[in-house]
């Protein structure tokens, strides 16, 4: 009797098991970042819907997120990290290009969706002096943390600029919140910050510079300048040219700049159909996450069919491309 009853809990434990809820953690960025809104918004969303016990992460962004996507997936205990990452970082991590995935690859990581485009900003005031990145050297400057996707870009448009970090009077590496803050209280004189447009602390900080008399300004990048061509020929399709209107930040005109994509990634490894939920759910909810940070809005079927019809080299999750095709978006 004593083994009939050994045998039937062990059933039950096992059905408990199996019909427990996925796990899945979606690692975004620094506060003050539109990565962090947007991955607690997804998270908040596929928790309510009963898709997953979803959880966000805050972390240094893209290549943190990525790390632990490849690092952290355990399908063995149902559980997934799922990642926000810039396209561009998503590519050379793929690829193996960047060196902390030179020797173990980034091969398992699948898009679900296209999200936003970011733009590039390298932020400072009026009353710097600062006009052009040439401007940059002599000043206190923050990258962004050290091995983000801000810092890297950020290091290949001064490349482009001619312009070596060394020239700087003071290199800073802080992430978004704590750059605002720095240019704000007037303890750096320009930043770079890689994120959705409006990012809430840029549109912050241009708020705080105003009542002091003073203008938030966002230092052009036009597309011929040899800046625009480096990025443009490095990630060919995912660096773009575009303009920042002068009223998303208060600027006094328009301004030329540069843009890279986001993507929201998760691993080969997940279930089609969790993945096919999941991206089923972040489309049927579309109104909420906009609600949630504006720049959402781009986040649409269109978008992600286009990036399909791009043909990245890094390949889409089979779950995704079941709803997409399901939605009417591909064929």
């Amino acid at each position: 009797m004593k083994r009939v009853w050994i045998v039937l809990a062990a059933v039950v434990l096992a059905g408990t098991v199996l019909a427990q809820k996925p796990r899945v953690v979606i690692p975004t960025g620094s506060t003050g970042g539109v990565f962090f809104f947007y991955g607690q918004a997804i998270a908040k969303l596929l928790t309510e819907s009963g898709v997953a016990d979803a959880t966000a992460q805050q972390t240094g962004g893209s290549y943190d997120n990525l790390l632990l996507l490849r690092d952290r997936t355990d399908p063995a205990s149902n559980t997934y990290y799922c990642a926000l990452a810039t396209t561009d970082s998503a590519l050379v991590t793929y690829t193996g290009q960047e060196p902390r995935f030179t020797q173990k690859k980034a091969d398992m990581q699948r898009i679900m969706f296209y999200m936003y485009p970011s733009l590039i900003h390298i932020v400072t005031t009026e009353q710097s002096g600062i006009k052009v990145l040439q401007d940059l050297r002599g000043k206190r400057v923050s990258t962004g943390q050290p091995g983000s996707s801000t810092e890297n870009l950020a290091l290949l448009v001064l490349q482009g600029a001619g312009v070596k970090p060394e020239s700087f009077a003071k290199r800073e590496r802080l992430p978004a919140a704590e750059s605002a803050k720095a240019l704000s209280e007037g303890t750096i004189d320009a930043y770079f910050w890689v994120g959705g447009v409006p990012t809430a602390s840029v549109v912050e900080v241009g708020q705080s510079l105003a009542r002091t008399g003073k203008r938030i300004r966002l230092i052009p990048v036009t597309k011929d300048s040899t800046t625009a061509q480096l990025l443009l020929k490095r990630f060919p399709g995912i660096v773009s040219t575009g303009t920042v209107p002068a009223s998303v930040y208060g600027t006094a005109a328009n301004v030329p700049a540069l843009y890279t994509g986001n993507v929201f990634l998760c691993p080969a490894s997940m279930p089609d159909d969790l993945a096919a939920a999941i991206v089923k759910t972040v489309f049927s909810n579309l109104n909420t996450l906009v609600t949630a940070t504006a720049a959402a809005r781009d986040t649409t079927l269109k978008n992600t069919a286009d990036l399909y019809a791009a043909k990245t080299l890094i390949p889409f999750h089979p779950g995704a491309l079941k709803y997409l095709r399901e939605a009417g978006a591909i064929k």
